[in-house]
């Protein structure tokens, strides 16, 4: 797979009442990525709520979205965990199942030394045929992956890119030497994703592209075509809502803006929970300026 450039969405997952998957719903959502211009699909990530996904469901939406795209935009799956066997079985998996790519996230909770970060990633990737972008978002692991860790990984043949979600600026500009044409930074924070194509950057994996893809998109190719200014632009116009996506813990405001579009995604599985009122009308207050309220209602 060559090296994606623009908007990756981290695709949620939509519920019925009794909190199965939405099947119907996220062909929809799928669709609506593509005719978007999305130039990637992430599933399983943490916007999807895969800690409370089980194995086989994870199986069903990979084997789903597989079958929904028919390549017409790159898959990726993520597969990461703290336990490496358990990473290299996933991986394996959905690897058979047909997705372009992987994403792994640092091991939290027991965490990890410098030689055991570099270890458990390396043998995910030397155990499938398909790269992998490695995730560092220390905010939800606990601990984040080394720059000199990041320095040796980036090397390996298998291990195409990195998602940056710290939003350390000083982490970030220590890893940027580290980005060329074998190896991709990738914003994983949507009020940085400007910044953070001004240090080489490739692109994002976005929350915000779940319902303004072609948007999120647009900003991104704008900066590498050469068009800053109108990225810039984008970027300081849509920093409100993105805000809000994040009043609360994510996926819970993306949702709530999803279902206020007029998409039917539902609700979420515990221990998440639904927006406190007051929060859910400073979501709204952002969205009607943007023409967001309503807007795919079928």
């Amino acid at each position: 797979m060559k090296q994606i450039k623009g908007s990756i969405v981290a695709l949620i997952t939509p519920f019925n009442e009794d909190g199965s998957i939405n099947f119907d719903e996220l062909g929809r959502l799928i669709d609506f990525q593509i005719e978007g211009k999305t130039d990637a699909i992430l599933v399983l990530g943490t916007t999807s709520e895969s800690p409370t996904m089980t194995h086989e469901e994870d199986m069903q939406i990979v084997n789903f979205t597989v079958d929904r795209v028919k390549g017409r935009v790159p898959i990726i799956a993520s597969s990461g965990s703290n336990c490496t066997a358990s990473v290299i079985k996933y991986s394996k998996d959905f690897q058979e199942a047909g997705v372009d790519a992987l994403l792994n996230i640092s091991p939290y909770y027991n965490k990890a030394n410098f030689e055991g970060h570099c270890r458990h990633f390396e043998a995910v990737a030397d155990a499938v045929d398909i790269p992998i972008i490695l995730y560092n978002i220390p905010g939800r692991t606990g601990i984040g992956i080394p720059v000199e860790a990041v320095e040796r990984l980036s090397k390996h043949k298998n291990i195409i890119g990195i998602k940056e979600a710290s939003g350390n600026f000083g982490y970030l500009a220590k890893i940027a030497k580290f980005a060329d044409e074998n190896f991709a930074i990738y914003s994983g924070n949507d009020d940085m994703i400007v910044p953070l194509l001004s240090m080489g950057g490739s692109g994002v994996i976005s929350v915000l592209s779940n319902i303004m893809p072609y948007e999120t998109h647009k900003m991104v190719m704008d900066y590498l075509e050469g068009n800053t200014e109108e990225a810039k632009k984008a970027q300081i116009e849509l920093l409100p809502f993105i805000n809000n996506l994040f009043i609360e813990v994510n996926p819970i405001p993306i949702k709530a803006a999803m279902n206020m579009a007029g998409f039917n995604v539902g609700g979420y599985r515990l221990p998440l929970y639904p927006m406190e009122e007051a929060n859910r009308a400073k979501l709204r207050a952002t969205m009607e300026p943007l023409g967001l309220i309503d807007k795919y209602a079928k």
